[in-house]
């Protein structure tokens, strides 16, 4: 089951057809909104009904760039075991067999972990975005389409970076920060900041929603 029917959950849904074609592998979606109504339904339910699903894996696809602690406030709420949650990558990805994703992550097509690259727990890995040698990608984080990261990157827990970010070989990005789409980062970016340009600045620190508490967002 996927928790989100937004389009981040229709291309999870989409890449698990594409895993498994000659099998209904793909249970429906489970969403705390009003769906479309062409997905009405797909939609089985609130996320919590997970919990009445035992046999089945979840994974959690919600989050945009105005609230990408989404993910983490699910899984935190959910408090499910790490074996019910499944890790999805597209056939049209490649993982090099030194890489490692962990529980509950989606790689969409064209996504690339090429040597001894780490992917932490519950990450977006969304089209085309490259992760390099001895990169590591933190819980929680989202890379957006076309992301490219020089090899020895560390992108922190809850990190966002958008589309088309560049990240220089060696550049930590600190946890639950904020890079912009197009950045070219050439230097670390500390905790909870948001930065963007090429070459990157500071903006601004991260803003976040309401009830997220800043030790809940830098833990």
């Amino acid at each position: 089951m996927i928790a989100g029917a937004g389009g981040f959950g229709r291309e999870t849904a989409d890449a698990l057809r594409a895993v498994h074609p000659d099998s209904d592998v793909f249970a429906g979606f489970l969403d705390d909104g009003t769906p479309a109504p062409r997905l009405a339904h797909l939609v089985l339910g609130p996320i919590a009904a997970i919990h009445e699903h035992a046999d089945l894996a979840l994974v959690v696809c919600v989050g945009n760039p105005r609230d990408y602690f989404a993910r983490a406030r699910i899984v935190e709420r959910l408090a499910l075991p790490e074996h019910r949650y499944a890790t999805v990558v597209h056939p049209f990805a490649h993982v090099s067999q030194t890489s490692t994703v962990g529980a509950g992550s989606v790689l969409l097509a064209g996504a690339v972990l090429t040597a001894d690259a780490t992917v932490g727990r519950h990450v977006a890995v969304m089209p085309q975005a490259v992760v390099t040698h001895d990169a590591v990608v933190g819980d929680f984080a989202t890379l957006a389409s076309g992301v490219r990261l020089g090899g020895g990157t560390e992108i922190g827990e809850g990190a966002y970076l958008g589309a088309g970010a560049l990240i220089r070989e060696g550049v930590r990005i600190g946890a639950w920060s904020q890079i912009g789409m197009g950045s070219v980062v050439l230097h670390d970016v500390p905790d909870g900041e948001v930065w963007v340009g090429s070459p990157a600045r500071r903006l601004r620190q991260v803003i976040r929603p309401t009830g997220i508490t800043r030790e809940a967002v830098l833990r």
